[in-house]
């Protein structure tokens, strides 16, 4: 049997050396083989389907229209240039508010207010040292991906390792910015993460579907699959659910769209939608979630501005 090169099939079917590789890692290109570091495959194999075709029959529930939430999004844009000081009050309530819930639903507890002052600087009496700092890591990562946003850099496995360090820098240095060595559990989930060996090419294959595949979904679509599956993935030994917020809103911003604040209070109908997804591929609850949110974050910033 005769056999091609990726850089051949990449040229015969018209897709992407990369998305052929991630075609043949994942066993959807019929006959074939790793030699080494390199695949070939049999000159007679078939075109593999069109992936993003297989992701919208793979997941359910990503129907939704969006057309209230671009609609409020045109209405923001309509005010650019923003006030200044609009913008800054607005900035430093999200960040309190986003740091508070977030660090709050993974089990911190300083109150909002107690929030607020430690990013002022100020410690709080008989709270340990890891909660505060958890308060001021998750406002060096908030700052982090906004940097990244301004200088245009991608979503890359790179980049959520740095957010990930920032979120447990001087908590776990050990293991921050690095995938687990271990096999976990998910307290209270069905959904059971997969094997830390699988963890590499996981990653890898994350970011390739993502940029290969996603490209023509919505970006509140795109952001809740990538907090979705990302914590699907669970790589980290602590802090995906943090980091997982903070890429669901790093895509979020980069496209032009306010970003949202899952509550802690709203933390039990949050973890539902998530183990609903990851155990039977319905991300309908979950996107519905978080695209009410985005309705409510672009429904504050209008009526502040008008």
């Amino acid at each position: 049997m005769k056999y091609i090169s990726i850089k051949e099939a990449s040229q015969k079917w018209g897709i992407s050396d990369s998305r052929i590789r991630l075609l043949c890692r994942q066993g959807r290109i019929e006959g074939a083989i790793k030699i080494g570091e390199n695949w070939t495959i049999p000159v007679d194999t078939a075109k593999p389907i069109d992936g993003r075709e297989r992701i919208k029959k793979a997941y359910f529930g990503l129907q939704y229209d969006f057309t209230l939430i671009d609609s409020l999004k045109e209405s923001i844009d309509g005010y650019r240039p923003f006030p200044k000081e609009t913008v800054k009050s607005l900035h430093e309530k999200l960040v309190v508010e986003w740091t508070y819930n977030s660090n709050a639903i993974e089990g911190n507890t300083l109150t909002i207010s107690e929030t607020k002052v430690v990013l002022e600087g100020i410690t709080v009496g008989g709270k340990s040292i890891k909660e505060h700092l958890e308060i001021i890591n998750h406002r060096d990562a908030i700052l982090f991906i906004e940097d990244l946003i301004t200088n245009k850099e991608p979503i890359t496995e790179w980049n959520i390792r740095n957010i990930h360090s920032l979120i447990l820098k001087e908590i776990d240095n050990q293991n921050r910015g690095k995938y687990r060595l271990d096999n976990v559990l998910i307290s209270g989930a069905k959904h059971l993460p997969p094997s830390h060996y699988d963890l590499p090419n996981l990653m890898q294959e994350l970011i390739e579907e993502y940029n290969t595949n996603w490209g023509d979904f919505h970006p509140v679509l795109r952001a809740a699959l990538l907090h979705g599956e990302f914590v699907k993935i669970h790589p980290f030994i602590d802090g995906n659910g943090r980091t997982a917020r903070l890429l669901l809103n790093f895509e979020l911003l980069r496209n032009g769209y306010r970003p949202i604040i899952i509550k802690n209070e709203d933390r039990a109908q949050y973890y539902a939608a998530l183990d609903l997804a990851h155990t039977t591929m319905n991300y309908g609850p979950f996107i519905e979630m978080v695209a009410a949110l985005v309705v409510e974050s672009e429904e504050l910033w209008l009526a502040v501005l008008k």
